[in-house]
């Protein structure tokens, strides 16, 4: 059956066949996660106490499993792991203590993410902000240059996840008028934080803990600020503005199908299937790919490989004419070319009759 026979109105109930998990799958999902990510550093931590730096290589893979590890937490926020509220709450709690991320403030955040992708009208809870053109070029110079800044590689995938993880999400700004959860989530996560590096401190020594705790976070968190943003910010995404705006058609097409080897796929927790997972996001991560099996045309649909990835990070407007997102050069072009169209039609205006 094509897209175009299924027709967007169809998704959510054909995807409704999906989003049962297998619990025991789940268990499995977890323990070949999180065991192999206490190992790998357990062992790297240890290698360091005792004087061996080869130790350190093994950060990367323990990344990759701290990555993987949040998937599962995601996973938990939408009800999709376990399809049992109190199981995913407290699995999604306990996990956000290693990826110092707060369960209830983050799954909050998300949600409005999840429920306003590609509207123009709720940008700025839970995604990477993007101005279109002629906001962009309404901002003061020094206004510009902020944007310019934040849109910056270094920041965007150095500096920016490690202020996200270690600092920004200590405290849950941006919740104050959302009740008691996401202060309470955030504080109790910070003390088991508190404590479980405490613990470590003591047995391991504060520099081997350091040494493999803080390039493991920001491995991680780089790896997963890239992933959400090449899952939206991408050429051909979609943007509008309500009433134009609608769930299923920007779900769709306002994110990407990011088609990753099978090892970053697996370690992913298949989130490149992006598209799939914003039509129904109570899909388990593992039941993505099914999806992609029986209904073999949405593989096409927003599909970005590695290489086309990369030339994502230049893309930073989005050009509400031609409904796709381009760079600060792309725009200076249009900015020029609106100019000397003006201009032209007041030397035209003003010729003597």
């Amino acid at each position: 059956m094509s897209l175009v026979e299924v027709g967007e109105r169809a998704w959510p109930q054909i995807l409704s066949s999906y989003r049962k998990p297998d619990r025991s799958r789940s268990l499995l999902e977890l323990a070949v996660t999180i065991v192999p990510f206490a190992g790998l550093w357990a062992l790297s931590a240890i290698s360091l106490h005792h004087g061996f730096w080869w130790g350190l290589a093994l950060v990367i893979p323990a990344a990759g499993f701290l990555l993987r590890l949040f998937m599962i937490q995601h996973d938990c926020g939408h009800g999709s792991f376990f399809a049992h509220r109190k199981a995913d709450d407290w699995t999604g709690r306990l996990i956000g203590v290693l990826t110092l991320t707060p369960y209830d403030y983050w799954r909050r955040a998300h949600a409005a993410h999840h429920a306003s992708v590609g509207n123009l009208d709720e940008r700025g809870v839970g995604d990477i902000t993007t101005l279109t053109v002629a906001e962009y070029h309404s901002l003061s110079r020094l206004r510009r240059l902020g944007y310019r800044l934040y849109r910056n590689p270094i920041v965007m995938f150095g500096i920016g996840p490690i202020w996200l993880f270690l600092f920004k999400q200590r405290l849950p700004f941006g919740m104050m008028r959302s009740g008691m959860a996401p202060w309470l989530s955030t504080m109790t996560t910070n003390l088991a934080i508190m404590v479980l590096a405490a613990g470590l401190i003591w047995l391991i020594g504060f520099g081997p803990f350091m040494l493999v705790q803080l390039p493991i976070v920001a491995l991680a968190g780089s790896a997963g600020v890239w992933l959400f943003y090449v899952q939206h910010q991408f050429e051909e995404t979609h943007w509008s503005q309500s009433p134009q705006w609608q769930f299923r058609d920007a779900a769709l097409h306002g994110s990407s199908h990011y088609d990753l080897p099978f090892v970053l796929q697996w370690l992913a927790g298949n989130i490149g299937i992006h598209h799939v997972h914003h039509l129904s996001s109570r899909v388990p991560y593992y039941r993505l790919p099914e999806v992609l099996r029986d209904y073999p045309e949405l593989s096409s649909t927003g599909r970005i490989t590695i290489m086309e990835s990369l030339r994502c990070v230049k893309l930073v407007l989005w050009d509400e004419r031609s409904r796709r997102l381009i760079s600060f050069r792309d725009a200076r072009g249009k900015k020029r070319h609106h100019h000397s169209n003006a201009e032209r039609r007041i030397a035209v205006n003003s010729r003597p009759r």
